[in-house]
């Protein structure tokens, strides 16, 4: 009964990734080539409310899944791997026009084609579990 409230969530997450037209191939593309503010501004709100809702978890000592407290530890900066990754991660997005959550609510709403890249990115991601502990970090 616990993943229900999941379930409810990702389907709120969809809605308002339709309605905020998040999932738009233009507005994405609009975005990359500076022309709109609307992504930047979507970004930009859904990373303060983050922020918001996390500050808010820790202090009023929510529990996970696992049973224990919601915690953050925040990674070092390292210029070169992080530059790095999000440069193909951006162009991956910016080629597919699509990042990870909306992936599913094209995928919702019925373009069939975000399957394939849903898999690949499956593969992408177990690919570097694989080799990860080959590359330098």
């Amino acid at each position: 009964m616990k993943l229900f409230r999941f379930l409810i969530a990702g389907i709120f997450f969809g809605i308002i990734m339709s309605k905020s037209e998040a999932i738009s191939w233009f507005r994405i593309h609009e975005m990359f080539r500076f022309e709109s503010f609307h992504m930047y501004g979507i970004i930009g709100t859904a990373t303060g409310l983050g922020v918001l809702v996390i500050a808010l978890m820790k202090k009023t000592k929510v529990k996970t899944l696992r049973d224990t407290f919601v915690s953050y530890t925040p990674m070092n900066l390292n210029i070169t791997r992080h530059l790095l990754a999000g440069s193909i991660f951006g162009m991956g997005w910016a080629l597919m026009g699509a990042c990870p959550g909306p992936m599913f609510v094209m995928l919702g709403h019925g373009f069939w084609i975000f399957a394939l890249v849903l898999f690949s990115a499956t593969v992408g991601t177990f690919t570097y579990g694989v080799i990860r502990h080959k590359l330098p970090h």
